[in-house]
């Protein structure tokens, strides 16, 4: 096997003491989560901005007295920071909801109201479903038409040739990710955007997986709309999303009649998780924080964090991508060598169940991985087929306070079970 190098980045050992995820241990090894494109960790100043909410400030916003008053505060802060997370132009841009899903649910809804039979609806065989399936309950409310972006041979990549054929005078929006959270593909959003805006579309971004992994800027992505998670960013959950101001004038949202009339919240519907969003800015602050004053402004602050990020997690990346490929009975589902990717790997092992990999991974050797299709159920279905018998596939990402230490661990954890 390769030998592989076991030198840390610098970030990711600044950081590890502010996570008290890390000091877990299993049969005396230190935890090391591989888990994160389905779930970050969150330093202690997440946490304690969470329980200092609580505690000192829990109220409803809106009101005169000092608590509600503080949360408005609180919330709109948390708005800011988000905006300049995302490079939108104003906070009045962004919206907070439970989750991805949710929120994106509620988006469609809103822009469903708008369409007419026969309407066209692009959505991606790559794409997590939570940016399929929200769309696709268009046709039975709206009697849309949902059509899907093909893989290109049957490859973690986008046919994007297809996809240009299949716009048209009737195509209405275009719903792709930012990168694939199973595969870790990053799809070349901004010039699908461009071909979707030459047809009069609009463009609705999943960001979730790629939020932790570089610089979102709405602006230069082209997107009409975009959503991620905030507890795959070392964040509560949360979910936040942005969505073009004069759209958020003219989208139909459910809301409540009080609120209609006041123009309360314009995209958002009842009591919002005051605490998680709380958490969400603290999560930001923390990113910002690892600067080092690279920037004077939040937003300079977050990309030159995230920049910096990106550059060191590809190092481990590279280093267990190294490891992996020298293991004999391990297959890798990954996109063709030049495409753009995150630090997302899934694999299989010969004549293992993946939940089996994860479950022993986990007890003997305290690894936390992740199995299964990781709700991307049509594009595991087409590019690992022979997985779905055996519990899909093992994922494995690396995030911000991952070590090449711990890459080596895994590699060598299974090496062992492979053999």
């Amino acid at each position: 096997m390769t030998r592989m190098t076991t030198t840390s980045p610098a970030l990711a050992e600044r950081v590890r003491p502010h996570f008290p995820a890390l000091q877990r241990t299993i049969r005396d090894l230190p935890v090391a989560y591989f888990d994160g494109p389905g779930g970050t960790q969150v330093p202690q100043s997440v946490a304690d901005a969470v329980s200092g909410y609580l505690l000192h400030t829990n109220a409803n916003d809106g009101w005169a007295y000092r608590s509600s008053i503080e949360t408005t505060a609180a919330l709109d802060a948390a708005r800011a920071k988000a905006a300049a997370f995302l490079g939108a132009a104003t906070p009045e841009a962004v919206l907070f909801g439970a989750n991805m899903t949710t929120l994106t649910f509620h988006i469609a809804r809103a822009f469903g109201r708008s369409l007419v039979p026969g309407d066209e609806i692009l959505v991606t065989e790559l794409d997590h479903h939570a940016d399929i399936d929200p769309w696709r309950a268009l046709e039975r409310d709206y009697g849309a038409v949902v059509k899907f972006v093909p893989l290109l041979d049957s490859k973690p990549q986008l046919d994007l040739q297809a996809y240009e054929r299949l716009l048209s005078p009737r195509t209405r929006l275009v719903a792709v990710g930012l990168s694939s959270n199973a595969f870790g593909t990053i799809n070349p959003v901004a010039r699908m955007a461009s071909a979707a805006r030459a047809h009069g579309a609009l463009v609705f971004v999943d960001a979730v997986h790629a939020a932790a992994h570089g610089v979102l800027d709405v602006g230069a992505l082209g997107a009409d709309m975009l959503a991620f998670s905030a507890y795959k960013v070392y964040g509560p959950h949360v979910g936040v999303a942005y969505v073009r101001e004069d759209l958020l004038e003219r989208l139909d949202f459910p809301k409540l009649a009080p609120q209609r009339a006041t123009g309360h919240k314009r995209g958002e519907s009842g009591t919002l998780h005051h605490e998680g969003i709380v958490g969400t800015a603290a999560a930001l602050d923390f990113l910002a924080g690892l600067s080092d004053g690279a920037a004077e402004d939040p937003r300079g602050r977050l990309a030159a964090t995230m920049h910096r990020a990106a550059s060191e997690e590809d190092a481990v990346f590279r280093g267990l991508l190294e490891g992996l490929r020298a293991l004999p009975h391990v297959t890798l589902y990954e996109p063709p060598a030049g495409v753009p990717r995150h630090p997302t790997i899934s694999f299989s092992i010969a004549g293992w169940d993946a939940a089996e990999v994860s479950q022993r991974l986990s007890d003997e050797h305290a690894l936390f991985v992740s199995h299964g299709d990781f709700y991307a159920t049509t594009a595991v279905g087409k590019i690992a087929p022979e997985t779905l018998a055996h519990s899909g596939v093992v994922r494995a990402g690396v995030g911000l306070y991952s070590t090449a230490a711990e890459a080596a661990r895994l590699v060598a954890a299974l090496d062992s079970l492979a053999r």
